[in-house]
């Protein structure tokens, strides 16, 4: 067996093993509470029953999927398996000391049938002897012959019920075809267990055989194996029923509780008479009270609404449905519908147009051109590469975007930064951010107010042309004006 092969089992056996401590079984319990009144008897009769039909689902296998019929400790299993041999072409199974014998090889694929019984003494650990025969025939001369292994080995495996598993141990392999020889074996392998209920299991093994290679001192020569199995375990006993559930946790089984999702005392499980209550202390007992849990008055002991949020109870609001202000709870008069209440609106009578130039002052307006040149994608703003510093050649633009701030001191802008889509999208949103800000810190510097102006980098998230041309991805490297 080779060094890399030998590692290989190694690590794949540490990691079942640690797994497998680390696997602890698993319980369930059901349980539940509600509050109960004394009018509540027929409620707590109705959760009775849910309570017997949780009762007898506990009888059943509540257990997760991947542990039901798992392995456990002293489990013994007995199978029968079938499958191939790969017999080596270059092994040392014959006898030279016959003289009516001729070493040839064997033919490639043989049919592989066996026996095998094992002993668990931990769930993932156990012990297994295996015997089996291959009948095939000389590869030359197309004499039949047996090989036949005797082997024991330990197992490694995780205990669920699909478990994989790692295997080494120790043998013996013959034949009867070439001589009657037989050598010795180092056997190991892998391979996965399905537990398809307590009694049964299917199994699936790759091994290799390590014998004698021929005509070579020491030197190891590999027989390989794949085999499907079926195993029956002998020892496995049905679990337990489950106790009859005691919900409540009041010594009364839940199948003769009459209360059983609230702890009580005798003759049925229900806990004593108490005083109807009145949660809220507004005077109206709860089985009276439509909002039990708020003080409230008559008739329904539910508090005032005020429908609107705006302070005024609806009883004393004018406009109940709509926010509104002193002394009647009814917004402010606005003529023309803008938004804008009269009293502050400079064109009563006319709307305000919403285009984010001097939104506030109620008038109808356009955005000067001047203003109009500043806004959207904004031509002549240049960085070097990969950084945000502004080149001087974007000096031009940059002035006269000053002078527009300047000359229209109402106006107030967002300045948003975008990258093409090269490179890590967390970087390019972090980049235009920053060139962003670079460019607000110029208008700044240049006398504009910063108040004026917020900024944000967009990265590559909103691209205006195709990233998969250079002239696309030109494109989309930009910085934007955007009216506030």
């Amino acid at each position: 067996m080779s060094k890399f092969s030998f590692s290989v089992v190694a690590a794949m056996a540490l990691s079942i093993s640690s797994t497998a401590r680390a696997a602890e079984p698993a319980g369930a319990a059901a349980g539940g509470s509600v509050s109960v009144s004394p009018a509540g008897a027929s409620a707590d009769a109705n959760a009775s029953k849910k309570a017997k039909k949780k009762g007898r689902a506990a009888d059943g296998d509540n257990t997760p999927w991947i542990k039901r019929h798992r392995p456990t400790r002293n489990q013994l299993e007995l199978g029968i398996y079938g499958g191939i041999l790969l017999p080596a072409k270059d092994h040392e199974l014959y006898n030279p000391s016959d003289p009516s014998v001729t070493w040839q090889s064997y033919k490639t694929v043989a049919p592989d049938i066996g026996l095998r019984f094992g002993y668990y003494p931990l769930s993932f650990l156990g012990l297994e002897i295996e015997g089996g025969v291959a009948p095939t025939k000389t590869a030359t001369s197309g004499q039949s012959a047996v090989l036949g292994m005797f082997r024991g080995y330990g197992i490694l495996q995780l205990p669920y019920r699909i478990a994989p598993f790692a295997l080494i141990g120790y043998g013996l392999m013959g034949t009867s075809g070439l001589g009657k020889d037989i050598d010795p074996t180092l056997h190991f392998g892998g391979g996965v267990k399905f537990y398809i209920n307590q009694r049964l299991l299917l199994r699936l093994d790759v091994r290799d055989n390590a014998t004698a290679q021929y005509r070579t001192d020491g030197g190891r020569t590999n027989h390989l194996e794949v085999l499907l199995g079926l195993s029956i375990v002998l020892n496995k006993k049905k679990p337990a029923p489950a106790p009859d559930p005691d919900s409540d946790g009041d010594g009364f089984k839940d199948k003769v509780d009459k209360c059983p999702t609230t702890p009580g005392v005798a003759p049925d499980g229900c806990p004593l008479a108490t005083p109807e209550p009145d949660s809220d202390g507004d005077g109206f007992l709860d089985s009276q009270d439509a909002c039990p849990q708020e003080p409230g008055v008559a008739p329904d002991g539910c508090p005032e609404k005020d429908s609107d949020g705006d302070g005024f109870l609806d009883s004393k609001d004018k406009c109940p449905d709509v926010p509104g202000v002193a002394p009647d709870g009814c917004p402010p008069p606005d003529r023309d519908k803008d938004g804008i209440p009269d009293a502050e609106d400079k064109c009563p009578d006319i709307p305000e147009t919403k285009n984010q130039y001097q939104d506030q002052d109620g008038c109808a307006d356009e955005v000067p051109k001047q203003v109009t040149k500043f806004t959207g994608v904004i031509k002549g703003i240049f960085f070097d590469v990969d950084k945000d510093t502004i080149k001087p050649r974007s000096k031009p633009i940059l002035d006269k975007a000053v002078k527009v701030l300047k000359d229209f001191p109402d106006v107030k802008v967002e300045i948003s930064g975008h990258t093409d889509s090269t490179g890590d999208r967390d970087h390019n949103i972090d980049l235009s951010k920053r060139r962003a800000d670079a460019v607000k810190q110029y208008l700044v510097d240049k006398g504009v107010d910063s108040g004026r102006i917020t900024t944000r980098g967009a990265g590559p998230d909103e691209p205006i042309a195709d990233n998969k041309t250079a002239k696309g991805k030109s494109q989309n490297r930009r910085i934007e004006f955007k009216l506030q």
